[in-house]
């Protein structure tokens, strides 16, 4: 009954504000979007992520997009948070700071991961990318579902995701303004505030914003989840400048950093331990320059570079202790004390792109495409031996440092010409969009060892009789090529079909090529000579764009061949002190494995009375690696939500949502059946309330209403998570000036 009367209060209390509030219509600010202009979106919406900036209707692309708006209505722990409520989009998590999502299927390492369209790129087998980004900065994020690798290169198998952050602008008059942005969760007694300043004139503009959040550990139905903690502060600024007409420059920087990160999740080493990122963060610099209107036939003429640093510090205290009888009756007692491994990307890009009006109902694209990355690793391992009499007294101690490389030092690097075509036909009725793109990828490593050096009691040894080579140097050069068609034919004035056909492809990562991991009994083994896989894919959409009613909805098949997986093997290795070859038991990255994904995905809004809308939203996809006829791993079950959004002109809106999962009984080996689940959410905000010169606006809310107990099937992906968060009361105020 409680439950009921907290819902029913939540509705007589927007009921009530929007008799309390005068008929001033809301100013549109790009930090505080509202749809109280429009029950639903009909697609006109402009999107930039296939190269061309369109509307949303005018692509034949299976595209989600979310904005502002709905990062603020939301409680936003991450990015990944909001992009769960997406038909075809999965969330998944190493606890709440570290999370990473799922299309139609396929995770992270076959997506490609975009900040403003530059390459977020980092260790493929673990989550986290999409966490470092600030949700407060997001202008809106474009999700493309399915192989666009003609447009990105390598790894975008399964879609793209490109965050593009808040900009400035330019002006008649100079401005100043800005706003500040203050919320509360109690899952985690989360406290976040975040500034912004921009300024500018009719030939620059400057903005500069941050955020500084602080966490503790995450409330359950079950209880406290220990180590989930984090703090994350970031700061970013963007410039702009017009030095001649039709001529734009543009720079930015943006640093997320984030430290004491609790990972949960982790069960990469035997028994249990307690896993941190002591610091973990992302640093942006970008220039571009663009000149439009060169010729009448060369529209846009651009030229982008990037460079991005990733650092990801870990500290790991295993806590297990083994011990062992030695042949004199003592007892060797070992002890872990400490695992610290450390990995530096660094990401170098540079793009030149033309766009070319060829006609009224023509247009092309060109381009060509530079990037690099390079990879540093290091662990070390504190380790302390105990020798112990038959009576338990304590006879030696060895303190041990262990230097250890898990990835050898390696480059990757990516050059590729690009090009696409638009055209239409048949009155404008059919949009047909194709494109294709060559690849050359070099790959180079330096020597790996499974030992760099030991220390004991202060003595150093860089060459122990135990140090293994586990890679030699070397290097290797592939070509890789891809393509896409797309169609969209209108069939009826709101009313269009699309199909899009694919040829993708993925070049192995460094991790999975140069990997050493070392577990004790066995070893986590990548292969220098793994081919790249390539998938061949279909996607027949349905979309429905009127002002009370909307549909976007889509079949799809995805068949992937060469896929990478890791399978049981030996690890053939020769001690550096010794000629004669030895083994220990290994999983081998391989490419033994054809996958073959299908399944659907949909989304409707109907404004049915006034401003009372429906909407409701679903997926589903099978996985299988049809050469083992089993099932692939960390795959969604059927999933979706329903609800329905009352807004009001004067006041604002509140939202109530029903989203669930069916049980996911379908699973890999190794994997775990997770149960069906329901969550109850809510979401309040008031339009804006203007005082003089400076307006409030409120967004409010509670996720999980009921605090049901539930498992996500792809949190369960390293172990521990088997529990998410419980009901959360969240709180988010914008200040604007």
């Amino acid at each position: 009954m409680n439950k009921l009367c907290l819902l029913t209060a939540a509705f007589v209390f927007v009921t009530l504000i929007s008799f309390g509030q005068n008929d001033k219509k809301p100013e549109t600010e790009s930090d505080s979007i509202s749809l109280l202009n429009q029950n639903i979106r009909i697609g006109e919406v402009v999107v930039s992520s296939l190269r061309m900036n369109r509307k949303l209707r005018e692509l034949p692309a299976s595209m989600n997009v979310t904005g502002a708006y709905d990062y603020q209505r939301h409680s936003a722990l991450t990015l990944s948070n909001v992009l769960n409520a997406e038909p075809g989009i999965t969330m998944g998590s190493d606890g709440v700071w570290a999370t990473g999502i799922n299309i139609r299927g396929l995770s992270e390492n076959r997506l490609v991961i975009l900040v403003d369209g530059n390459r977020v790129e980092t260790a493929t087998d673990l989550t986290a990318s999409l966490s470092m980004i600030d949700v407060n900065d997001i202008e809106r994020v474009e999700v493309i579902k399915g192989a666009q690798s003609s447009l990105y290169g390598t790894g975008a198998m399964g879609g793209i995701v490109n965050i593009i952050t808040k900009d400035g602008h330019f002006a008649d008059n100079p401005y100043l303004s800005g706003n500040v942005i203050s919320g509360f969760a109690s899952a985690n007694k989360l406290f976040s505030n975040h500034a912004a300043i921009n300024t500018g004139a009719e030939k620059w503009y400057f903005r500069v914003t941050g955020t500084y959040g602080k966490a503790d550990d995450i409330r359950t139905p079950e209880g406290i989840l220990p180590n989930s903690r984090f703090t994350t502060n970031n700061v970013a600024t963007k410039m702009g400048f017009k030095p001649y007409n039709h001529h734009l420059f543009k720079i930015q920087y943006q640093r997320n950093w984030s430290n004491d990160v609790g990972i949960p999740g982790g069960d990469a080493f035997p028994g249990p331990a307690e896993a941190t990122y002591s610091d973990i963060g992302r640093q942006l610099f970008n220039a571009s320059y663009e000149i439009s209107n060169l010729t009448n036939k060369l529209a846009v003429l651009k030229i982008n570079y990037f460079n991005q640093y990733i650092l990801r510090d870990v500290s790991m205290k295993p806590n297990t202790v083994s011990e062992i009888t030695l042949p004199n009756g003592n007892t060797q007692r070992t002890t872990p004390e400490l695992i610290t491994p450390t990995g530096k990307h660094l990401t170098n890009g540079i793009q030149l792109q033309s766009t070319w009006n060829l006609s009224e109902k023509n247009n092309f694209i060109a381009g060509i495409e530079y990037w690099g990355r390079k990879l540093i690793t290091e662990r070390e391992k504190y380790i302390t031996i105990e020798v112990l009499n038959p009576q338990g007294n304590i006879l030696k101690t060895n303190e041990i440092e262990r230097g250890e490389t898990p990835i050898p030092e390696s480059g990757f690097n990516s050059a590729g010409l690009f090009f696409q075509d638009e055209a239409h036909l048949l009155n404008n009725r059919l949009t047909l969009i194709t494109g294709g793109r060559l690849d050359q990828i070099r790959i180079k490593n330096e020597e790996g060892f499974d030992v760099d050096y030991l220390i004991i009691n202060d003595i150093r040894n860089d060459s122990p009789p135990t140090q293994r080579l586990t890679f030699e140097k070397g290097s290797e050069n592939s070509i890789s090529w891809s393509a896409n068609a797309g169609l969209l034919y209108q069939i009826h004035k709101n009313v269009d079909a699309s199909l899009n056909l694919a040829r993708s492809f993925r070049a192995p990562s460094l991790e999975e090529r140069f990997k050493y991991i070392d577990l004790g009994n066995y070893v986590r083994l990548g292969d220098p000579s793994l081919k790249p896989e390539s998938g061949y894919s279909a996607d027949l959409g349905l979309r429905v764009w009127k002002p009370d009613f909307t549909l976007q909805s889509g079949v799809f098949v995805n068949r992937i061949t060469n896929m990478i997986v890791e399978t049981p093997g030996e690890f053939v290795y020769t001690l550096t002190s010794e000629s004669r070859p030895d083994t220990i038991p290994a999983f081998i990255n391989s490419n033994v494995s054809k996958a073959l994904l299908y399944g659907f995905d949909f989304k409707l809004d109907y404004n049915f009375y006034n401003n009372l809308v429906l909407f409701v939203s679903g997926a589903y996809v099978r996985g299988k690696d049809t050469d083992a006829n089993k099932n692939l791993p960390l795959i969604p079950p059927l999933n979706g939500q329903m609800g329905m959004r009352y807004s009001n002109q004067k006041a604002g809106a509140v939202e109530l949502t029903v989203a669930g999962a069916a049980k996911q009984n379908k699973i890999a080996e190794g994997e775990k059946e997770t149960d069906g689940y329901y969550r109850l959410d809510l979401a309040i905000n008031t339009n804006k309330i203007n005082m003089g010169a400076t307006s409030l606006q409120v967004f409010a809310g509670i996720d999980n209403i009921t605090n049901n107990s539930f498992t996500n099937h792809l949190s369960t992906n390293r172990g521990d998570i088997s529990i998410e968060p419980g009901r959360n009361v969240f709180i988010r105020l914008n200040l604007a000036f």
